[in-house]
């Protein structure tokens, strides 16, 4: 008799010997038990999880006959009846299965369809399987969408595939539709243990637990290794043997390289990696066990005390927690996204372990080694969160931020500016006082001494380092510094000189504006430009930028003009614009944030919050109501 191998051998025959799918074989029970059965099921999930597997179960289930022949509709098949064997050894002739791999075209399916007009021959249901129902075309979709709605009362439907995604959604939504999951290591481990035992193999359960990671997730994937590690080792499974096979590291050299990491040993990291290179170890298979023992060690660091019951077992379980315990929770995470990521890396450089090598040193580089030095200046340049804003009722909206008591500068004698870096300047945050009795009139921005400010019991003393501001429109912006002697740059909205002709265009081009008649380009030449002279048929602008004086614009400009009554040919001029519509309206908008701005600090619940407990305007919180 021929050899069966493990993975036909060993396949499950009922729903009891289903292995790591409890989930499923809940449902299809149940749903046996009570005989609610749906006409059509779609088993999805990767390879060698049992698909193929539950399909059968599920045949012998709806067609046993019971060992004495009397049997019905059942979650547990004798597994000795004619339906039972017969459908165990593929003769079943109301049990079909089409292999839509190769069989994809609509012809084949249409052939299947045909029997579906045909009560069973010997069973109770006719059972059509169809695996890999993803790689049929459309047009053999389309042929069996109406029989898979509302097949024969005797006909059962079951789908089988590993992409649900590329099966059509007008085929899902007539299925039931079970995910077959990948099995966890340990399952796999178990099962493999006990095949082994009835096989009367001997095996060592650290070459299983070797075999159940390689397998990712899938039992058939692990019976195949298995048979392949048993002809390997000549009728026995050692752990040495299973890791030659497969190819992966021993254990100990991923163990050696994150305590070397650990240590900050670079000279024993390449060391280790030169006789991975000696050895032939794969490269990519220690970077894959680093990240295994890494994510263990996370746990651990995380969770003290936190273990599988499979990890007792593992004679390296104890180095484990050594190092979990040597090396720092974050260059744990660190070293395990390095590990992880620097797998893609492996085929981009010329030699795999010169791609390794940079990878593990990586750590090296960024490990934090002048951590110390620079604990001082990262607190300078950290504050503690502000307490909730408050915010008074006015016109205008500002925020108020209340900060830690701290001692007020006098405003009598202020203290003389200290010098500050550019980076300490530009990380603190502005402070605004309100004008009062207590506290100078101009703004000033304000640093924390050394003291860091979230230690309890701490007091957080301030003093002045920079000059004063000009307005609020300035807040949260440092100007550069200016030489003794230099004149203060003009405002940035500055009142423009009106005159009368101003006035008559402003009014025109806002109610151009504001019925929308002209658009973006036209608009922004009425805007920008100032009204010169109006003669009889002809008007004179005036624009500061050449581009905005372009022919088509003042055309489209003349004809909207014409719609309020102004028959003008306009001529534009180069030169300084002092009275243009956007420059009212801009200061307009300047003038109604000033108001704004003094209705807010002319609060007396502002001045108080500001006063008493140090609070702060946050820079561009004011903003005038609109109408």
């Amino acid at each position: 008799m021929s050899y069966v191998v493990l993975a036909r051998k060993y396949r499950p025959r009922n729903f009891t010997e289903m292995v790591g799918q409890g989930h499923v074989v809940q449902a299809l029970t149940n749903a046996l038990t009570t005989q609610r059965l749906h006409h059509a099921y779609l088993f999805t999930g990767t390879r060698g999880v049992g698909k193929t597997t539950v399909s059968r179960i599920l045949a012998k289930s709806l067609n046993c006959l019971g060992a004495d022949g009397q049997g019905g509709i059942t979650a547990e098949p004798c597994g000795v009846c004619q339906a039972c064997t017969d459908i165990d050894s593929g003769r079943f002739v109301d049990y079909t299965e089409l292999d839509a791999a190769s069989n994809r075209g609509v012809d084949e399916v249409q052939a299947l369809l045909e029997q579906a007009v045909y009560k069973p021959v010997q069973g109770r249901f006719k059972v059509f399987m169809i695996d890999e129902v993803h790689m049929l075309t459309n047009t053999a979709f389309n042929a069996m969408l109406k029989t898979l709605e509302e097949p024969p009362e005797y006909l059962k439907f079951v789908l089988a595939t590993t992409d649900p995604q590329k099966v059509p959604v007008t085929v899902l939504s007539r299925c039931l539709q079970f995910n077959l999951r990948p099995m966890a290591p340990e399952t796999v481990l178990e099962h493999l243990q006990l095949v082994l035992k009835a096989e009367t193999v001997g095996f060592e359960v650290q070459a299983l637990r070797l075999i159940s990671r390689a397998a990712r997730g899938s039992m058939r994937d692990a019976l195949s290794l298995t048979d392949q590690a048993i002809a390997f080792g000549g009728g026995q499974l050692q752990e040495a043997t299973v890791r030659q096979m497969l190819g992966a590291v021993d254990r100990s050299y991923v163990l050696r390289l994150i305590d070397a990491l650990a240590r900050s040993d670079g000279a024993t990291v390449v060391d280790s990696i030169d006789t991975l290179r000696l050895n032939g170890l794969n490269a990519a298979s220690t970077l894959e066990e680093m990240t295994s023992v890494l994510q263990r060690m996370a746990v651990l660091q995380a969770v003290p005390g936190r273990a599988d019951a499979s990890e007792h077992e593992d004679p390296d379980a104890a180095e484990i927690m050594r190092l979990a315990q040597t090396l720092p929770a974050d260059e744990t995470q660190l070293l395990y996204s390095l590990c992880l990521h620097g797998r893609g890396e492996l085929g981009l450089a010329p030699d795999e372990y010169a791609a390794l090598t940079m990878v593990l040193l990586r750590l090296l580089a960024f490990k934090p080694a002048a951590a110390s030095s620079n604990t001082a200046e990262k607190k300078t340049l950290n504050f503690a969160p502000p307490a909730p804003a408050a915010r008074p009722t006015a016109s205008s909206q500002g925020a108020v931020l209340p900060a830690r008591h701290a001692p007020a500068v006098p405003a009598q004698q202020p203290p003389a500016p200290a010098p500050v870096s550019p980076a300490l300047v530009a990380a603190q945050p502005v402070a605004f006082p309100v004008p009062g009795p207590s506290v100078p009139a101009p703004a000033a921005l304000v640093a924390p001494d050394d003291s860091p400010p979230w230690e309890e019991g701490v007091q957080t003393s301030h003093r002045v380092v920079a000059a004063p501001l000009r307005d609020m429109g300035s807040l949260g912006r440092l100007d550069p510094p200016r030489e003794r002697g230099t004149a203060e740059p003009p405002a940035v909205h500055a009142d423009p000189t009106t005159t009368a002709e101003g006035d008559f265009w402003f009014e025109a081009i806002m109610q151009l504006v504001r019925e929308e008649t002209i658009g973006a380009l036209v608009r922004e030449l009425a805007l920008q430009s100032q009204l010169v002279s109006r003669d009889v048929g002809q008007w004179v602008l005036r624009v500061e930028r050449e581009t905005l004086n372009q022919t088509s614009a003042r055309e489209r400009l003349a004809v909207a003009l014409q719609s309020l009554g102004h028959d003008a040919r306009l001529l534009v001029e180069m030169g300084a614009v002092t009275d243009s519509p956007a420059q009212r309206v801009a200061a307009d908008a300047a003038r109604r944030q000033r108001e704004a701005e003094a209705q807010i600090l002319s609060d007396p619940f502002v001045q108080s919050m500001m006063r008493d407990f140090g609070g702060k305007i946050v820079p561009g919180s004011i903003k005038p109501q609109t109408a």
